[in-house]
């Protein structure tokens, strides 16, 4: 097997964020760690730069979930029983640990991927060399799909993991109208329907976190497509919603967010698709966010969920520019010295009289003003005043915007085409006159050389 050729030097290919080689790229699949690996499946179009009915799955594997290396695709589209062909679509990856399913064979642990073959149902495959090649399962579907009452209503994009204290595997999916089934099982063949979570649409993700780090206080998280997500309990068959709904990213472009299975330590790693990015005259199209840790931590009384790029993507930086407490005053930027395509910011400001601060990266703007965060057209309420400076990471990228704030209680995902002719970097106060605490800016190193 031959891995994809590794040049990523395009004007517009992203230099830390995963980008297919060539080709049509959505939502990410089949997130799971195995011995020292992350493996990161998504919807795939090979042929082309436009989306498909007839998407694959495309593979790649990272040994700190920053830098990637595109393998050979897997999941293929599947014949139904009508002989015709039908797409791939999203689904999930675990390991099959103890071997529930009887698909191991060998030394190594089944890893096993599920998705939703259209018209014909929930579908398994599995592995045994690592994640390298898959076999389909050959009593697929395991959960049929009744005919759709209208075009396109598939049940679809199945989530599973296995749950302990039961000692069974719990599948969620969505239907259109519904919301996610939840199901549970033995043995991965065999499922029983058991309840229903209404008020979501496509993309389930189910996991449980600690709330502030605290083992003995843990609360499970129920999310879609949208990052939509409610915090609640859950005994392995029923889900009894607590608090939310929530927005985990305020952004533009996030959706369809995965997070990997059997992560050591307990951490909980997410990815999601940076839907609706252009790459006019590029060979590949779309891009994926940055992988992000998740954490639930006490707000006002209830737990929400955090998101902030994980440590590793630290290791990227390299030539930094350090600017020490001072003034920013009206006409006066700063920044604007600054050459590059690719950074690392961390800011802290005190607003002071100033009623707008703006932090302009390639053309566009990432603003503060009226209790208010703007980033590529989309905002969300940032109260910032006399001992609550405005605190910001940003992550650039040659085709998206990363914010983050409130520790990770807020972020904005955005993807956009850079103005060449403006600086590459310009911060700015407008209305009076605002303080600088401390800015930090980072070059990034590309993932791909």
């Amino acid at each position: 097997m031959t891995a994809w050729s590794q040049t990523y030097s395009e004007p517009l290919r992203p230099q830390f964020h995963f980008t297919a080689q060539k080709g049509w790229l959505n939502d990410p699949n089949g997130l799971v760690f195995y011995k020292g690996e992350y493996h990161l499946f998504f919807q795939h179009n090979p042929g082309g730069t436009n989306w498909v009915e007839l998407l694959s799955w495309g593979h790649a594997v990272s040994d700190d979930a920053i830098h990637w290396k595109q393998l050979e695709d897997q999941i293929p589209p599947t014949r139904r029983p009508d002989g015709q062909m039908a797409g791939s679509y999203s689904g999930t990856g675990f390991v099959d640990w103890n071997n529930t399913s009887g698909f191991g064979e060998g030394d190594e642990k089944p890893i096993v991927l599920a998705w939703t073959a259209t018209g014909l149902g929930q579908c398994l495959a599995y592995s045994n060399d690592k994640g390298r090649t898959f076999t389909k399962y050959s009593g697929n579907p395991v959960i049929a799909m009744p005919t759709p009452k209208r075009k396109g209503d598939w049940d679809r994009d199945p989530d599973i993991f296995w749950y302990e204290p039961g000692k069974h595997w719990v599948m969620l999916y969505s239907v259109t109208g519904t919301g996610f089934i939840i199901n549970t099982s033995s043995d991965l063949k065999k499922w029983q329907r058991q309840s229903v979570v209404e008020g979501f649409f496509e993309c389930p993700g189910m996991f449980e976190l600690p709330v502030n780090g605290d083992a003995n206080n843990r609360k499970w998280v129920i999310w879609d497509a949208s990052s939509k997500y409610v915090i609640g309990k859950f005994d392995g068959k029923n889900f009894v919603k607590e608090s939310g709904p929530f927005v985990l990213d305020q952004g533009k472009n996030y959706y369809a967010a995965q997070s990997w299975s059997d992560v050591p330590g307990g951490r909980r790693i997410s990815i999601g698709w940076m839907r609706n990015g252009r790459f006019p005259g590029m060979p590949f199209n779309q891009q994926m966010g940055i992988t992000s840790e998740l954490k639930l931590k006490t707000v006002a009384g209830e737990a929400r969920l955090t998101k902030l790029p994980v440590e590793e993507v630290k290791s990227l930086r390299y030539e930094e520019t350090n600017v020490g407490r001072q003034a920013l005053d009206p006409g006066s930027p700063l920044l604007r010295d600054i050459t590059g395509d690719t950074f690392d910011i961390e800011l802290e400001i005190e607003p002071a009289s100033a009623t707008e601060i703006a932090l302009n990266v390639r053309g566009q703007a990432i603003k503060w003003g009226k209790g208010k965060l703007t980033v590529g057209g989309a905002s969300a309420p940032l109260e910032v005043g006399v001992g609550r400076p405005l605190r910001l990471r940003v992550l650039l990228d040659r085709t998206s915007i990363e914010v983050y704030s409130e520790d990770g209680l807020l972020s904005m995902t955005t993807a956009y085409l850079p103005d060449t002719k403006s600086p590459p970097l310009s911060l700015t106060a407008s209305g009076g006159e605002a303080h600088v605490n401390s800015l930090h800016v980072w070059k990034m190193h590309s993932i791909w050389n």
